[in-house]
């Protein structure tokens, strides 16, 4: 049997839009608190701090693929079925204007997580 009424509105899962700047925010903790304790309980101030180079790279690839994947889902969903401004009181435009927030707050998540890891980049030891 085929119906012919409209196919129903996902749920608007306003949540997702906290995923990406709490990714960044682990990442940004995961990275320092090795950091630190790289620093405090194995290395002495000359100490060459490439495990933790090592260690904050792979911190930065799962950040990042996590968040491009939902900036990616995101952006999909903002796109779907219409052009900005989402500002009609209709459940479709609420649901593209949370892929919106979702997809610009991705970018400023993958930035940070990229400016978080560069502190590796410029300094070379514990000093």
């Amino acid at each position: 049997m085929i119906s012919n009424e409209p196919t129903p509105v996902r749920r608007n899962h306003i949540l997702w839009l906290v995923v990406p700047p709490g990714v960044w925010a682990v990442h940004f903790l995961a990275s320092y608190m090795t950091i630190a304790i790289w620093c405090a309980k194995f290395a002495d101030d000359s100490a060459d701090a490439t495990p933790v180079r090592i260690a904050i790279a792979v911190y930065t690839v799962l950040a990042l693929a996590i968040i491009v994947g939902i900036g990616f889902l995101s952006y999909r969903q903002h796109r779907n079925g219409g052009n900005a401004p989402h500002d009609e009181d209709t459940p479709e435009d609420h649901i593209r204007f949370t892929g919106q927030a979702t997809f610009l707050l991705s970018l400023l998540s993958g930035v940070a997580a990229i400016f978080t890891s560069l502190v590796v980049v410029f300094v070379g030891s514990c000093d």
